[in-house]
């Protein structure tokens, strides 16, 4: 039976904020039993709280009943305990523990809540595989590791609303049931009971009202914005996820940069103690991927890629010499030192990754031995092969990994073995921060299986003015006014200067092929508020997730967010979702068939 807690129940102490400045004093902590030790004619509990363990202690002065009671309790059993702070016994201090100089003598001892087994136990110890913990979040909650990880998110949004606060920025809440207008990922639809056979959709980000609340002067604007994206999931992707969104009038691309570098400085700063040097440093999209093969690159180490194709241009090899004459690339990366590891074994696996990719091989070069073993050596010469060497600043113990294929296939793929070598080889220098804003983004990206131009990010965006003159004629050279900052490999931010123009905004959507129908339809009221009077303005929406992801160095997003969702989009703790009953559903005017 659960015992109740009274008036003088008063927690005075957290478990881990208990120190050597205490002893003497009397205490009353709560929280949950980590162990319980049984020594016969003593009894050590670890008692727990998101603070961390204090040890209760009981012996031979203990009251009877009170240490009876101690006996029988067990892992997971919630206490409130009375006593007296004292100094832990001759060789039982624990300097692994802040509170492990001091005990709690136990004079009142309460159970509150009794325990069943748990199905694992709860220690960062132990591994529990993936299903279990999340079936039992609620308990994988409590472990320490996890309880640091929210709470640090916790601290990352503390300062967010206090920075933006202090820089004149107002929190404004948008709605969350919205006119569908998907752009990009698919929009989770709800059901309208009042207007049968109409819908409203999830956010996939609050893009639309936010820029209608700079043309209602609310200049700036701050919001910790939920956003719902149905799409396939990563490691560093949730359906449902929290930007930190803002907005800000009469502000150029600059002044949105270093507003939110300023935030960076001040959480890095006050949460890990860790400072950001700022400005931080810039490439440009088309710079990001020629050298990385990414636009969020990690550039923590080099590895840089390599264009062979001007030496290669007239070798043996038709595999690279076709990639080049249909107007593709030869391109390499050079891992130093890395043959003994980098066996056959291992690059015939790093070629199935390239061709998961889209990649048709991977041709390489390994200098394990005197000399270079190339896998397309019979194609060359020994001339050829030399000068292939010599542009790679090949040496004995390196391995070069090579594409050749058109570039929009070349650079991803190297890109993405970079950073599969970057971890295999162990050059990525733990605890370091490598900030990099990426800028000059396409605007527009060729669809081959739609044979038109689609906006590379959101149609709202505004081009370069040196770009405006080849909307219509040469739309693959236009760039954006869009910014992306990336954290050792994490795109982090997103951001970009908006349209104001209703006339320019009319022609951009026309350039993505939306008909008057099709921009009415969607868009129409953002561009009738247009005609209004529109104050220049620009924004950006950082992950918060993400961004407590990598500062915590949690290995995916289920780490920072309390109840995630799988790979399938599930809960698997509350089993969600699930099927809803017919009479339920015929309220809404909808009926559910089978699928194929």
């Amino acid at each position: 039976m659960a015992e109740l807690m009274t008036a003088k129940d008063r927690r005075t102490h957290y478990c881990g904020t208990v120190r050597e400045s205490d002893i003497g004093n009397q205490v009353c902590v709560m929280g949950w039993v980590q162990k319980q030790r049984d020594l016969g004619n003593l009894i050590f509990i670890d008692l727990r709280d998101r603070t961390g363990i204090v040890q209760l202690a009981f012996d031979n002065a203990t009251d009877k009943e009170i240490f009876g009671k101690a006996f029988g309790i067990r892992a997971e059993y919630v206490l409130c305990a009375h006593g007296t702070v004292r100094p832990r016994g001759e060789g039982a201090v624990n300097p692994n523990l802040p509170t492990g100089a001091v005990e709690v003598f136990v004079t009142e001892l309460k159970i509150l809540s009794a325990a069943q087994t748990p199905p694992f136990e709860v220690s960062d110890s132990k591994k529990v595989n993936d299903e279990t913990a999340l079936k039992y979040r609620y308990l994988d909650l409590r472990r320490p590791s996890l309880q640091r990880n929210i709470m640090m998110r916790h601290e990352i949004a503390r300062v967010a609303r206090e920075y933006y606060y202090e820089n004149g920025f107002l929190e404004i809440e948008t709605p969350m049931m919205i006119k569908s207008t998907p752009e990009g990922a698919r929009d989770y639809l709800v059901p309208s009971r009042i207007h049968k056979g109409s819908f409203y959709a999830l956010p996939q980000s609050p893009q639309l009202y936010k820029q209608l609340l700079m043309l209602s002067g609310y200049d700036r604007y701050i919001q910790l914005a939920r956003c719902f994206r149905d799409e396939d999931l990563r490691a560093d992707r949730q359906p449902e996820f929290t930007q930190i969104d803002l907005e800000m009038s009469f502000a150029t691309e600059e002044d949105i940069m270093a507003m939110n570098e300023g935030f960076i400085k001040r959480v890095f700063k006050e949460v890990l103690n860790v400072d950001i040097p700022t400005p931080l440093p810039r490439m440009t999209f088309a710079d990001a991927m020629n050298r990385y093969g990414s636009d969020k690159p990690d550039t923590r180490f080099g590895m840089e890629i390599q264009d062979l194709s001007d030496v290669v241009k007239g070798c043996g090899f038709g595999v690279f010499t076709s990639a080049i004459e249909n107007g593709g690339s030869v391109r390499a990366i050079v891992a130093k030192n890395a043959a003994a590891t980098l066996t056959r074994k291992e690059i015939d696996k790093l070629t199935e990754h390239a061709k998961g990719i889209g990649a048709k091989g991977l041709a390489y070069i390994r200098w394990a031995d005197e000399a270079p073993n190339c896998s397309f050596a019979k194609f060359l010469t020994p001339e050829e092969l030399q000068a292939i060497l010599d542009a790679g600043k090949m040496e004995k113990g390196d391995v070069m990994l090579i594409v050749a294929d058109k570039n929009k296939v070349v650079l991803p793929t190297l890109g993405a073995l970079r950073s599969i070598l970057g971890k295999k080889l162990d050059l990525i220098e733990e605890g370091k921060f490598n900030f990099l804003w990426v800028v000059e983004f396409p605007f527009f990206e060729w669809n081959e299986e739609t044979e038109h131009w689609d906006a590379m990010h959101h149609p709202f965006t505004m081009p370069l003015q040196e770009c405006l003159e080849y909307l219509e004629s040469d739309p693959g050279k236009v760039r954006a006014q869009c910014y992306d900052m990336v954290l050792n490999g994490t795109e982090l931010l997103s951001g970009s200067i908006r349209i104001t123009d209703w006339q320019l905004q009319e022609k951009m959507f026309k350039a993505l092929g939306l008909t008057p129908e099709d921009i009415q339809r969607k868009f129409g009221f953002l561009v009738d508020a247009y005609k209004y009077g529109a104050p220049p303005h620009g924004g950006s929406g950082m992950g918060l997730d993400r961004l407590a992801m990598v500062m915590s160095g949690a290995d995916s997003l289920r780490d920072v967010v309390a109840f995630p969702k799988v790979q399938n989009a599930s809960e698997l703790m509350s089993q969600c979702p699930t099927p809803v009953a017919a009479e339920d559903l015929a309220v809404l005017g909808i009926a559910v068939t089978e699928g194929e």
